[in-house]
């Protein structure tokens, strides 16, 4: 389908801001600005006091875990995950995990994201069916907990995943392999994972030195820090998405620039946790890919993107004393171009010509948005994810004046609430 967008504001790939025209042919960007006359659109969406911006990328969630928002609060890390979430999350079936993302699709297109990297597990089969019904872009990874009983059943289970869903949904769809983390995968586990993704040719989506205990654990069991343990079982060598990465040294980012390791920032799910503050301005100076994520909305407790933008921009500027630490238009980019390249993605999280339709029209009309100064700095500091208008992902209309096309809200509100009480009843 031929779409133009028109009288848009629109935030180009190389930060700056125009009035113009974008035309959508397929699934793809066929021009921006000045549209020739003789490109006809079947469709014209008006755009005017509208400001398109590339789809929110959320590197790191755990789409399921909506039935869990307010669940276990203000908690410490590992006594919130031992004690109330794996205890719970053995509980759930299939039909769970279908509508628990169901619920976080709705959320994220609400709020301006269009790609999403979740690593969750058992069924992601089911998480698949959500991103084809949806229409969202999505990188999945089966959770692997090494130290289960059943962990060989559970790399199978990533194994068909990708099998079955890797570059399904018209290509909407990556699959990774997603061991957990060091603490709950031995060595010879993540040498395992890392020997199967590399026969598929799969990367890797891991949580990595989230917190100070889970440093201190390994220097005293392996005698070396997370990522040199991690180094030496061979898993970064397939090309490495690494949630959290707070505690860091100088041998850590020396290994992170040494593997292109892609770092997921999630500072609003840090924070609420009192796991600590990433090093984010130095990984940024150093070249290093950082991208943002929510992580799942039971430490978070929201899966608005838009929020995890305006604190990676102010949460690092009082962290460093410096108001320049992370300027708005790089935190914006963090959300998406750094979050695109971050989850592997080549072709989304810019609006330019020949690369994916993926995009969000905010609507300005508002008092937050006014004076328009700078859209970018109105986007990050002052509006809310509420101005969401329009989304598009891979041509497709998912949302149009506030309203998703391709999810029943309400159903979707019924069947949520329906399986969280048949979950906490066993």
């Amino acid at each position: 389908m031929k779409v133009l967008i028109s009288h848009a504001h629109i935030l180009r790939a190389d930060g700056s801001v125009q009035e113009g025209s974008i035309a959508i042919e397929g699934s793809k960007i066929a021009a921006i600005g000045d549209i020739p006359a003789s490109w006809q659109p079947e469709r014209t969406i008006d755009a005017k006091d509208k400001f398109a911006v590339p789809g929110f990328v959320n590197a790191h969630t755990h789409a399921s875990m909506t039935l869990l928002r307010s669940y276990a609060d203000d908690m410490k890390l590992m006594d919130w995950l031992q004690q109330k979430i794996w205890p719970i999350e053995a509980k759930m079936k299939n039909e769970d995990v279908y509508w628990g993302a169901m619920l976080a699709a709705v959320e994220m297109i609400q709020s301006g994201t269009t790609t999403f990297a979740d690593m969750y597990g058992p069924d992601m089969e089911k998480v698949a069916e959500v991103v084809e019904k949806s229409g969202l872009r999505a990188v999945l990874s089966r959770g692997l907990i090494g130290v289960a009983p059943d962990a060989a059943e559970k790399l199978e289970e990533n194994v068909t995943l990708f099998k079955n869903w890797h570059e399904k949904a018209d290509g909407r769809i990556t699959v990774m392999f997603g061991p957990h983390a060091l603490y709950t995968c031995p060595p010879d586990y993540l040498r395992k994972v890392a020997e199967t993704a590399k026969s598929l040719g799969a990367e890797i989506h891991i949580h990595m030195s989230e917190t100070k205990g889970e440093v201190e654990d390994c220097l005293k069991q392996y005698g070396k820090r997370p990522f040199a343990h991690v180094a030496a079982t061979g898993l970064f060598d397939n090309g490495t998405l690494a949630a959290h990465c707070v505690h860091l040294d100088d041998e850590d980012i020396d290994i992170i620039k040494r593997y292109g390791i892609r770092v997921a920032h999630n500072p609003g799910s840090n924070m609420k946790l009192a796991s600590g503050i990433a090093p984010v301005p130095r990984l940024l100076s150093e070249g290093v890919c950082v991208a943002l994520g929510t992580d799942g909305a039971s430490s978070n407790n929201n899966l608005d993107m838009l929020e995890e933008i305006n604190l990676a921009a102010t949460l690092h500027k009082v962290a460093n004393y410096d108001p320049e630490a992370v300027p708005a238009g790089e935190a914006l980019r963090m959300g998406t171009m750094y979050g695109a390249k971050a989850v592997g993605l080549s072709s989304v999280g810019v609006l330019k010509e020949g690369c994916k339709a993926d995009l969000v029209l905010f609507d300005m009309n508002s008092p937050a948005w006014t004076p328009r100064h700078d859209p970018v700095s109105l986007l990050v500091y002052s509006a809310n994810a509420s101005s969401a208008d329009t989304v598009i992902v891979d041509g497709r209309i998912l949302m149009e004046k506030r309203e998703l096309l391709t999810l029943d809200e309400e159903r979707i509100m019924f069947e949520t609430k329906r399986r969280v009480k048949h979950l906490l009843a066993h």
